[in-house]
């Protein structure tokens, strides 16, 4: 569907849930993200807490070959990973790229946002960070996700990529508060050093108090070109609805790139009045919501549109 097509059918398709705290997340791991959050939230805790814990979560979860500890490393055989937060009330965000030794990025993330004069700090230097601020130095890689890499170095030319599934989370507080994470270790075996779009403030994630929040996943290279996540609140901001924002940002990225239809490339919305959305540019992508009264995974319908 395309930008055009997408204009015909606004405002038709918004999903509501009730007023109050709320959480949305990617895949189908964000449902253990959301519920960890929706447990922060319905405490009355913030919505700068509920993403940072719900996030750990993720991170700290083996068993997740694209996110913290477990990730696949990249063609050295060494695990990055790449993070960011931002606070929908001040607008400050704090953000980590290119991260060794460190579970949770998400929280160093958070620390620079708060502890220090900088917004974004990448490699060597987020490591120091980190160290500076009582983080511990550990190992990421395990015996699987080292495994695969072995496998993948017997059998590749040292071009091939696998693809990853990046934690991306929106909350809103019972405040009114509103924030949003993102945390991946990014594409397995990728060239030292890259960075996709998780950390970049505008691509990954983005946030604002007066209308609501976004998160990215997919090919970053792609994602990074088009400041999705910034883009999609604009829409909101301009009165669309979480669900067409996200379907009016996707269409605007096949429009100008129709080849974009083979990566993927999803979103996902939550504004300040509890509504909610998420679009991908292929079918079937999955993403969590939580609510007090509810909490489950949700498939888009296909290429942009969601199901009912």
């Amino acid at each position: 569907m395309t930008e055009s097509q997408i204009e015909s059918g606004l405002g038709r398709d918004s999903q509501r849930i009730a007023r109050g705290p709320a959480a949305i997340a990617t895949w189908n791991f964000g449902k253990t993200a959301v519920e960890t959050s929706g447990q922060i939230l319905i405490e009355g805790g913030s919505a700068l807490d509920a993403v940072e814990k719900g996030i750990n979560v993720i991170e700290l979860d083996a068993s997740e070959c694209s996110v913290g500890y477990g990730g696949l490393p990249n063609a050295d055989g060494i695990v990055e990973v790449d993070a960011a937060i931002m606070d929908g009330k001040t607008h400050d965000a704090g953000s980590v790229a290119g991260l060794k030794h460190i579970k949770c990025p998400i929280s160093v993330a958070r620390r620079v946002m708060e502890a220090s004069d900088h917004a974004m700090l990448v490699g060597d230097g987020a490591l120091a960070f980190a160290i500076t601020h009582g983080f511990q130095i550990e190992h990421l890689l395990t015996d699987e996700s080292k495994a695969k890499w072995k496998a993948w170095l017997e059998k590749s030319s040292g071009v091939d990529l696998t693809t990853h599934d990046t934690i991306g989370l929106v909350t809103l507080d019972e405040q009114g508060n509103m924030a949003s994470g993102c945390s991946t270790s990014g594409l397995g075996y990728k060239h030292p050093g890259r960075v996709g779009d998780s950390p970049l403030i505008g691509s990954g994630l983005y946030m604002d108090n007066d209308v609501g929040g976004a998160a990215a996943t997919g090919l970053g290279e792609e994602i990074l070109k088009f400041c999705p996540c910034f883009l999609t609140v604009e829409y909101m901001r301009n009165g669309y609805s979480p669900m067409d924002a996200c379907r009016k940002t996707i269409g605007r990225i096949l429009d100008k790139k129709p080849q974009n239809r083979k990566v993927s490339i999803a979103l996902v919305a939550l504004n300040r009045r509890a509504e909610f959305g998420a679009a991908s540019t292929q079918p079937n992508f999955p993403y969590a919501i939580w609510t007090p009264q509810n909490s489950e995974v949700r498939n888009t319908k296909g290429g942009n549109l969601d199901q009912k």
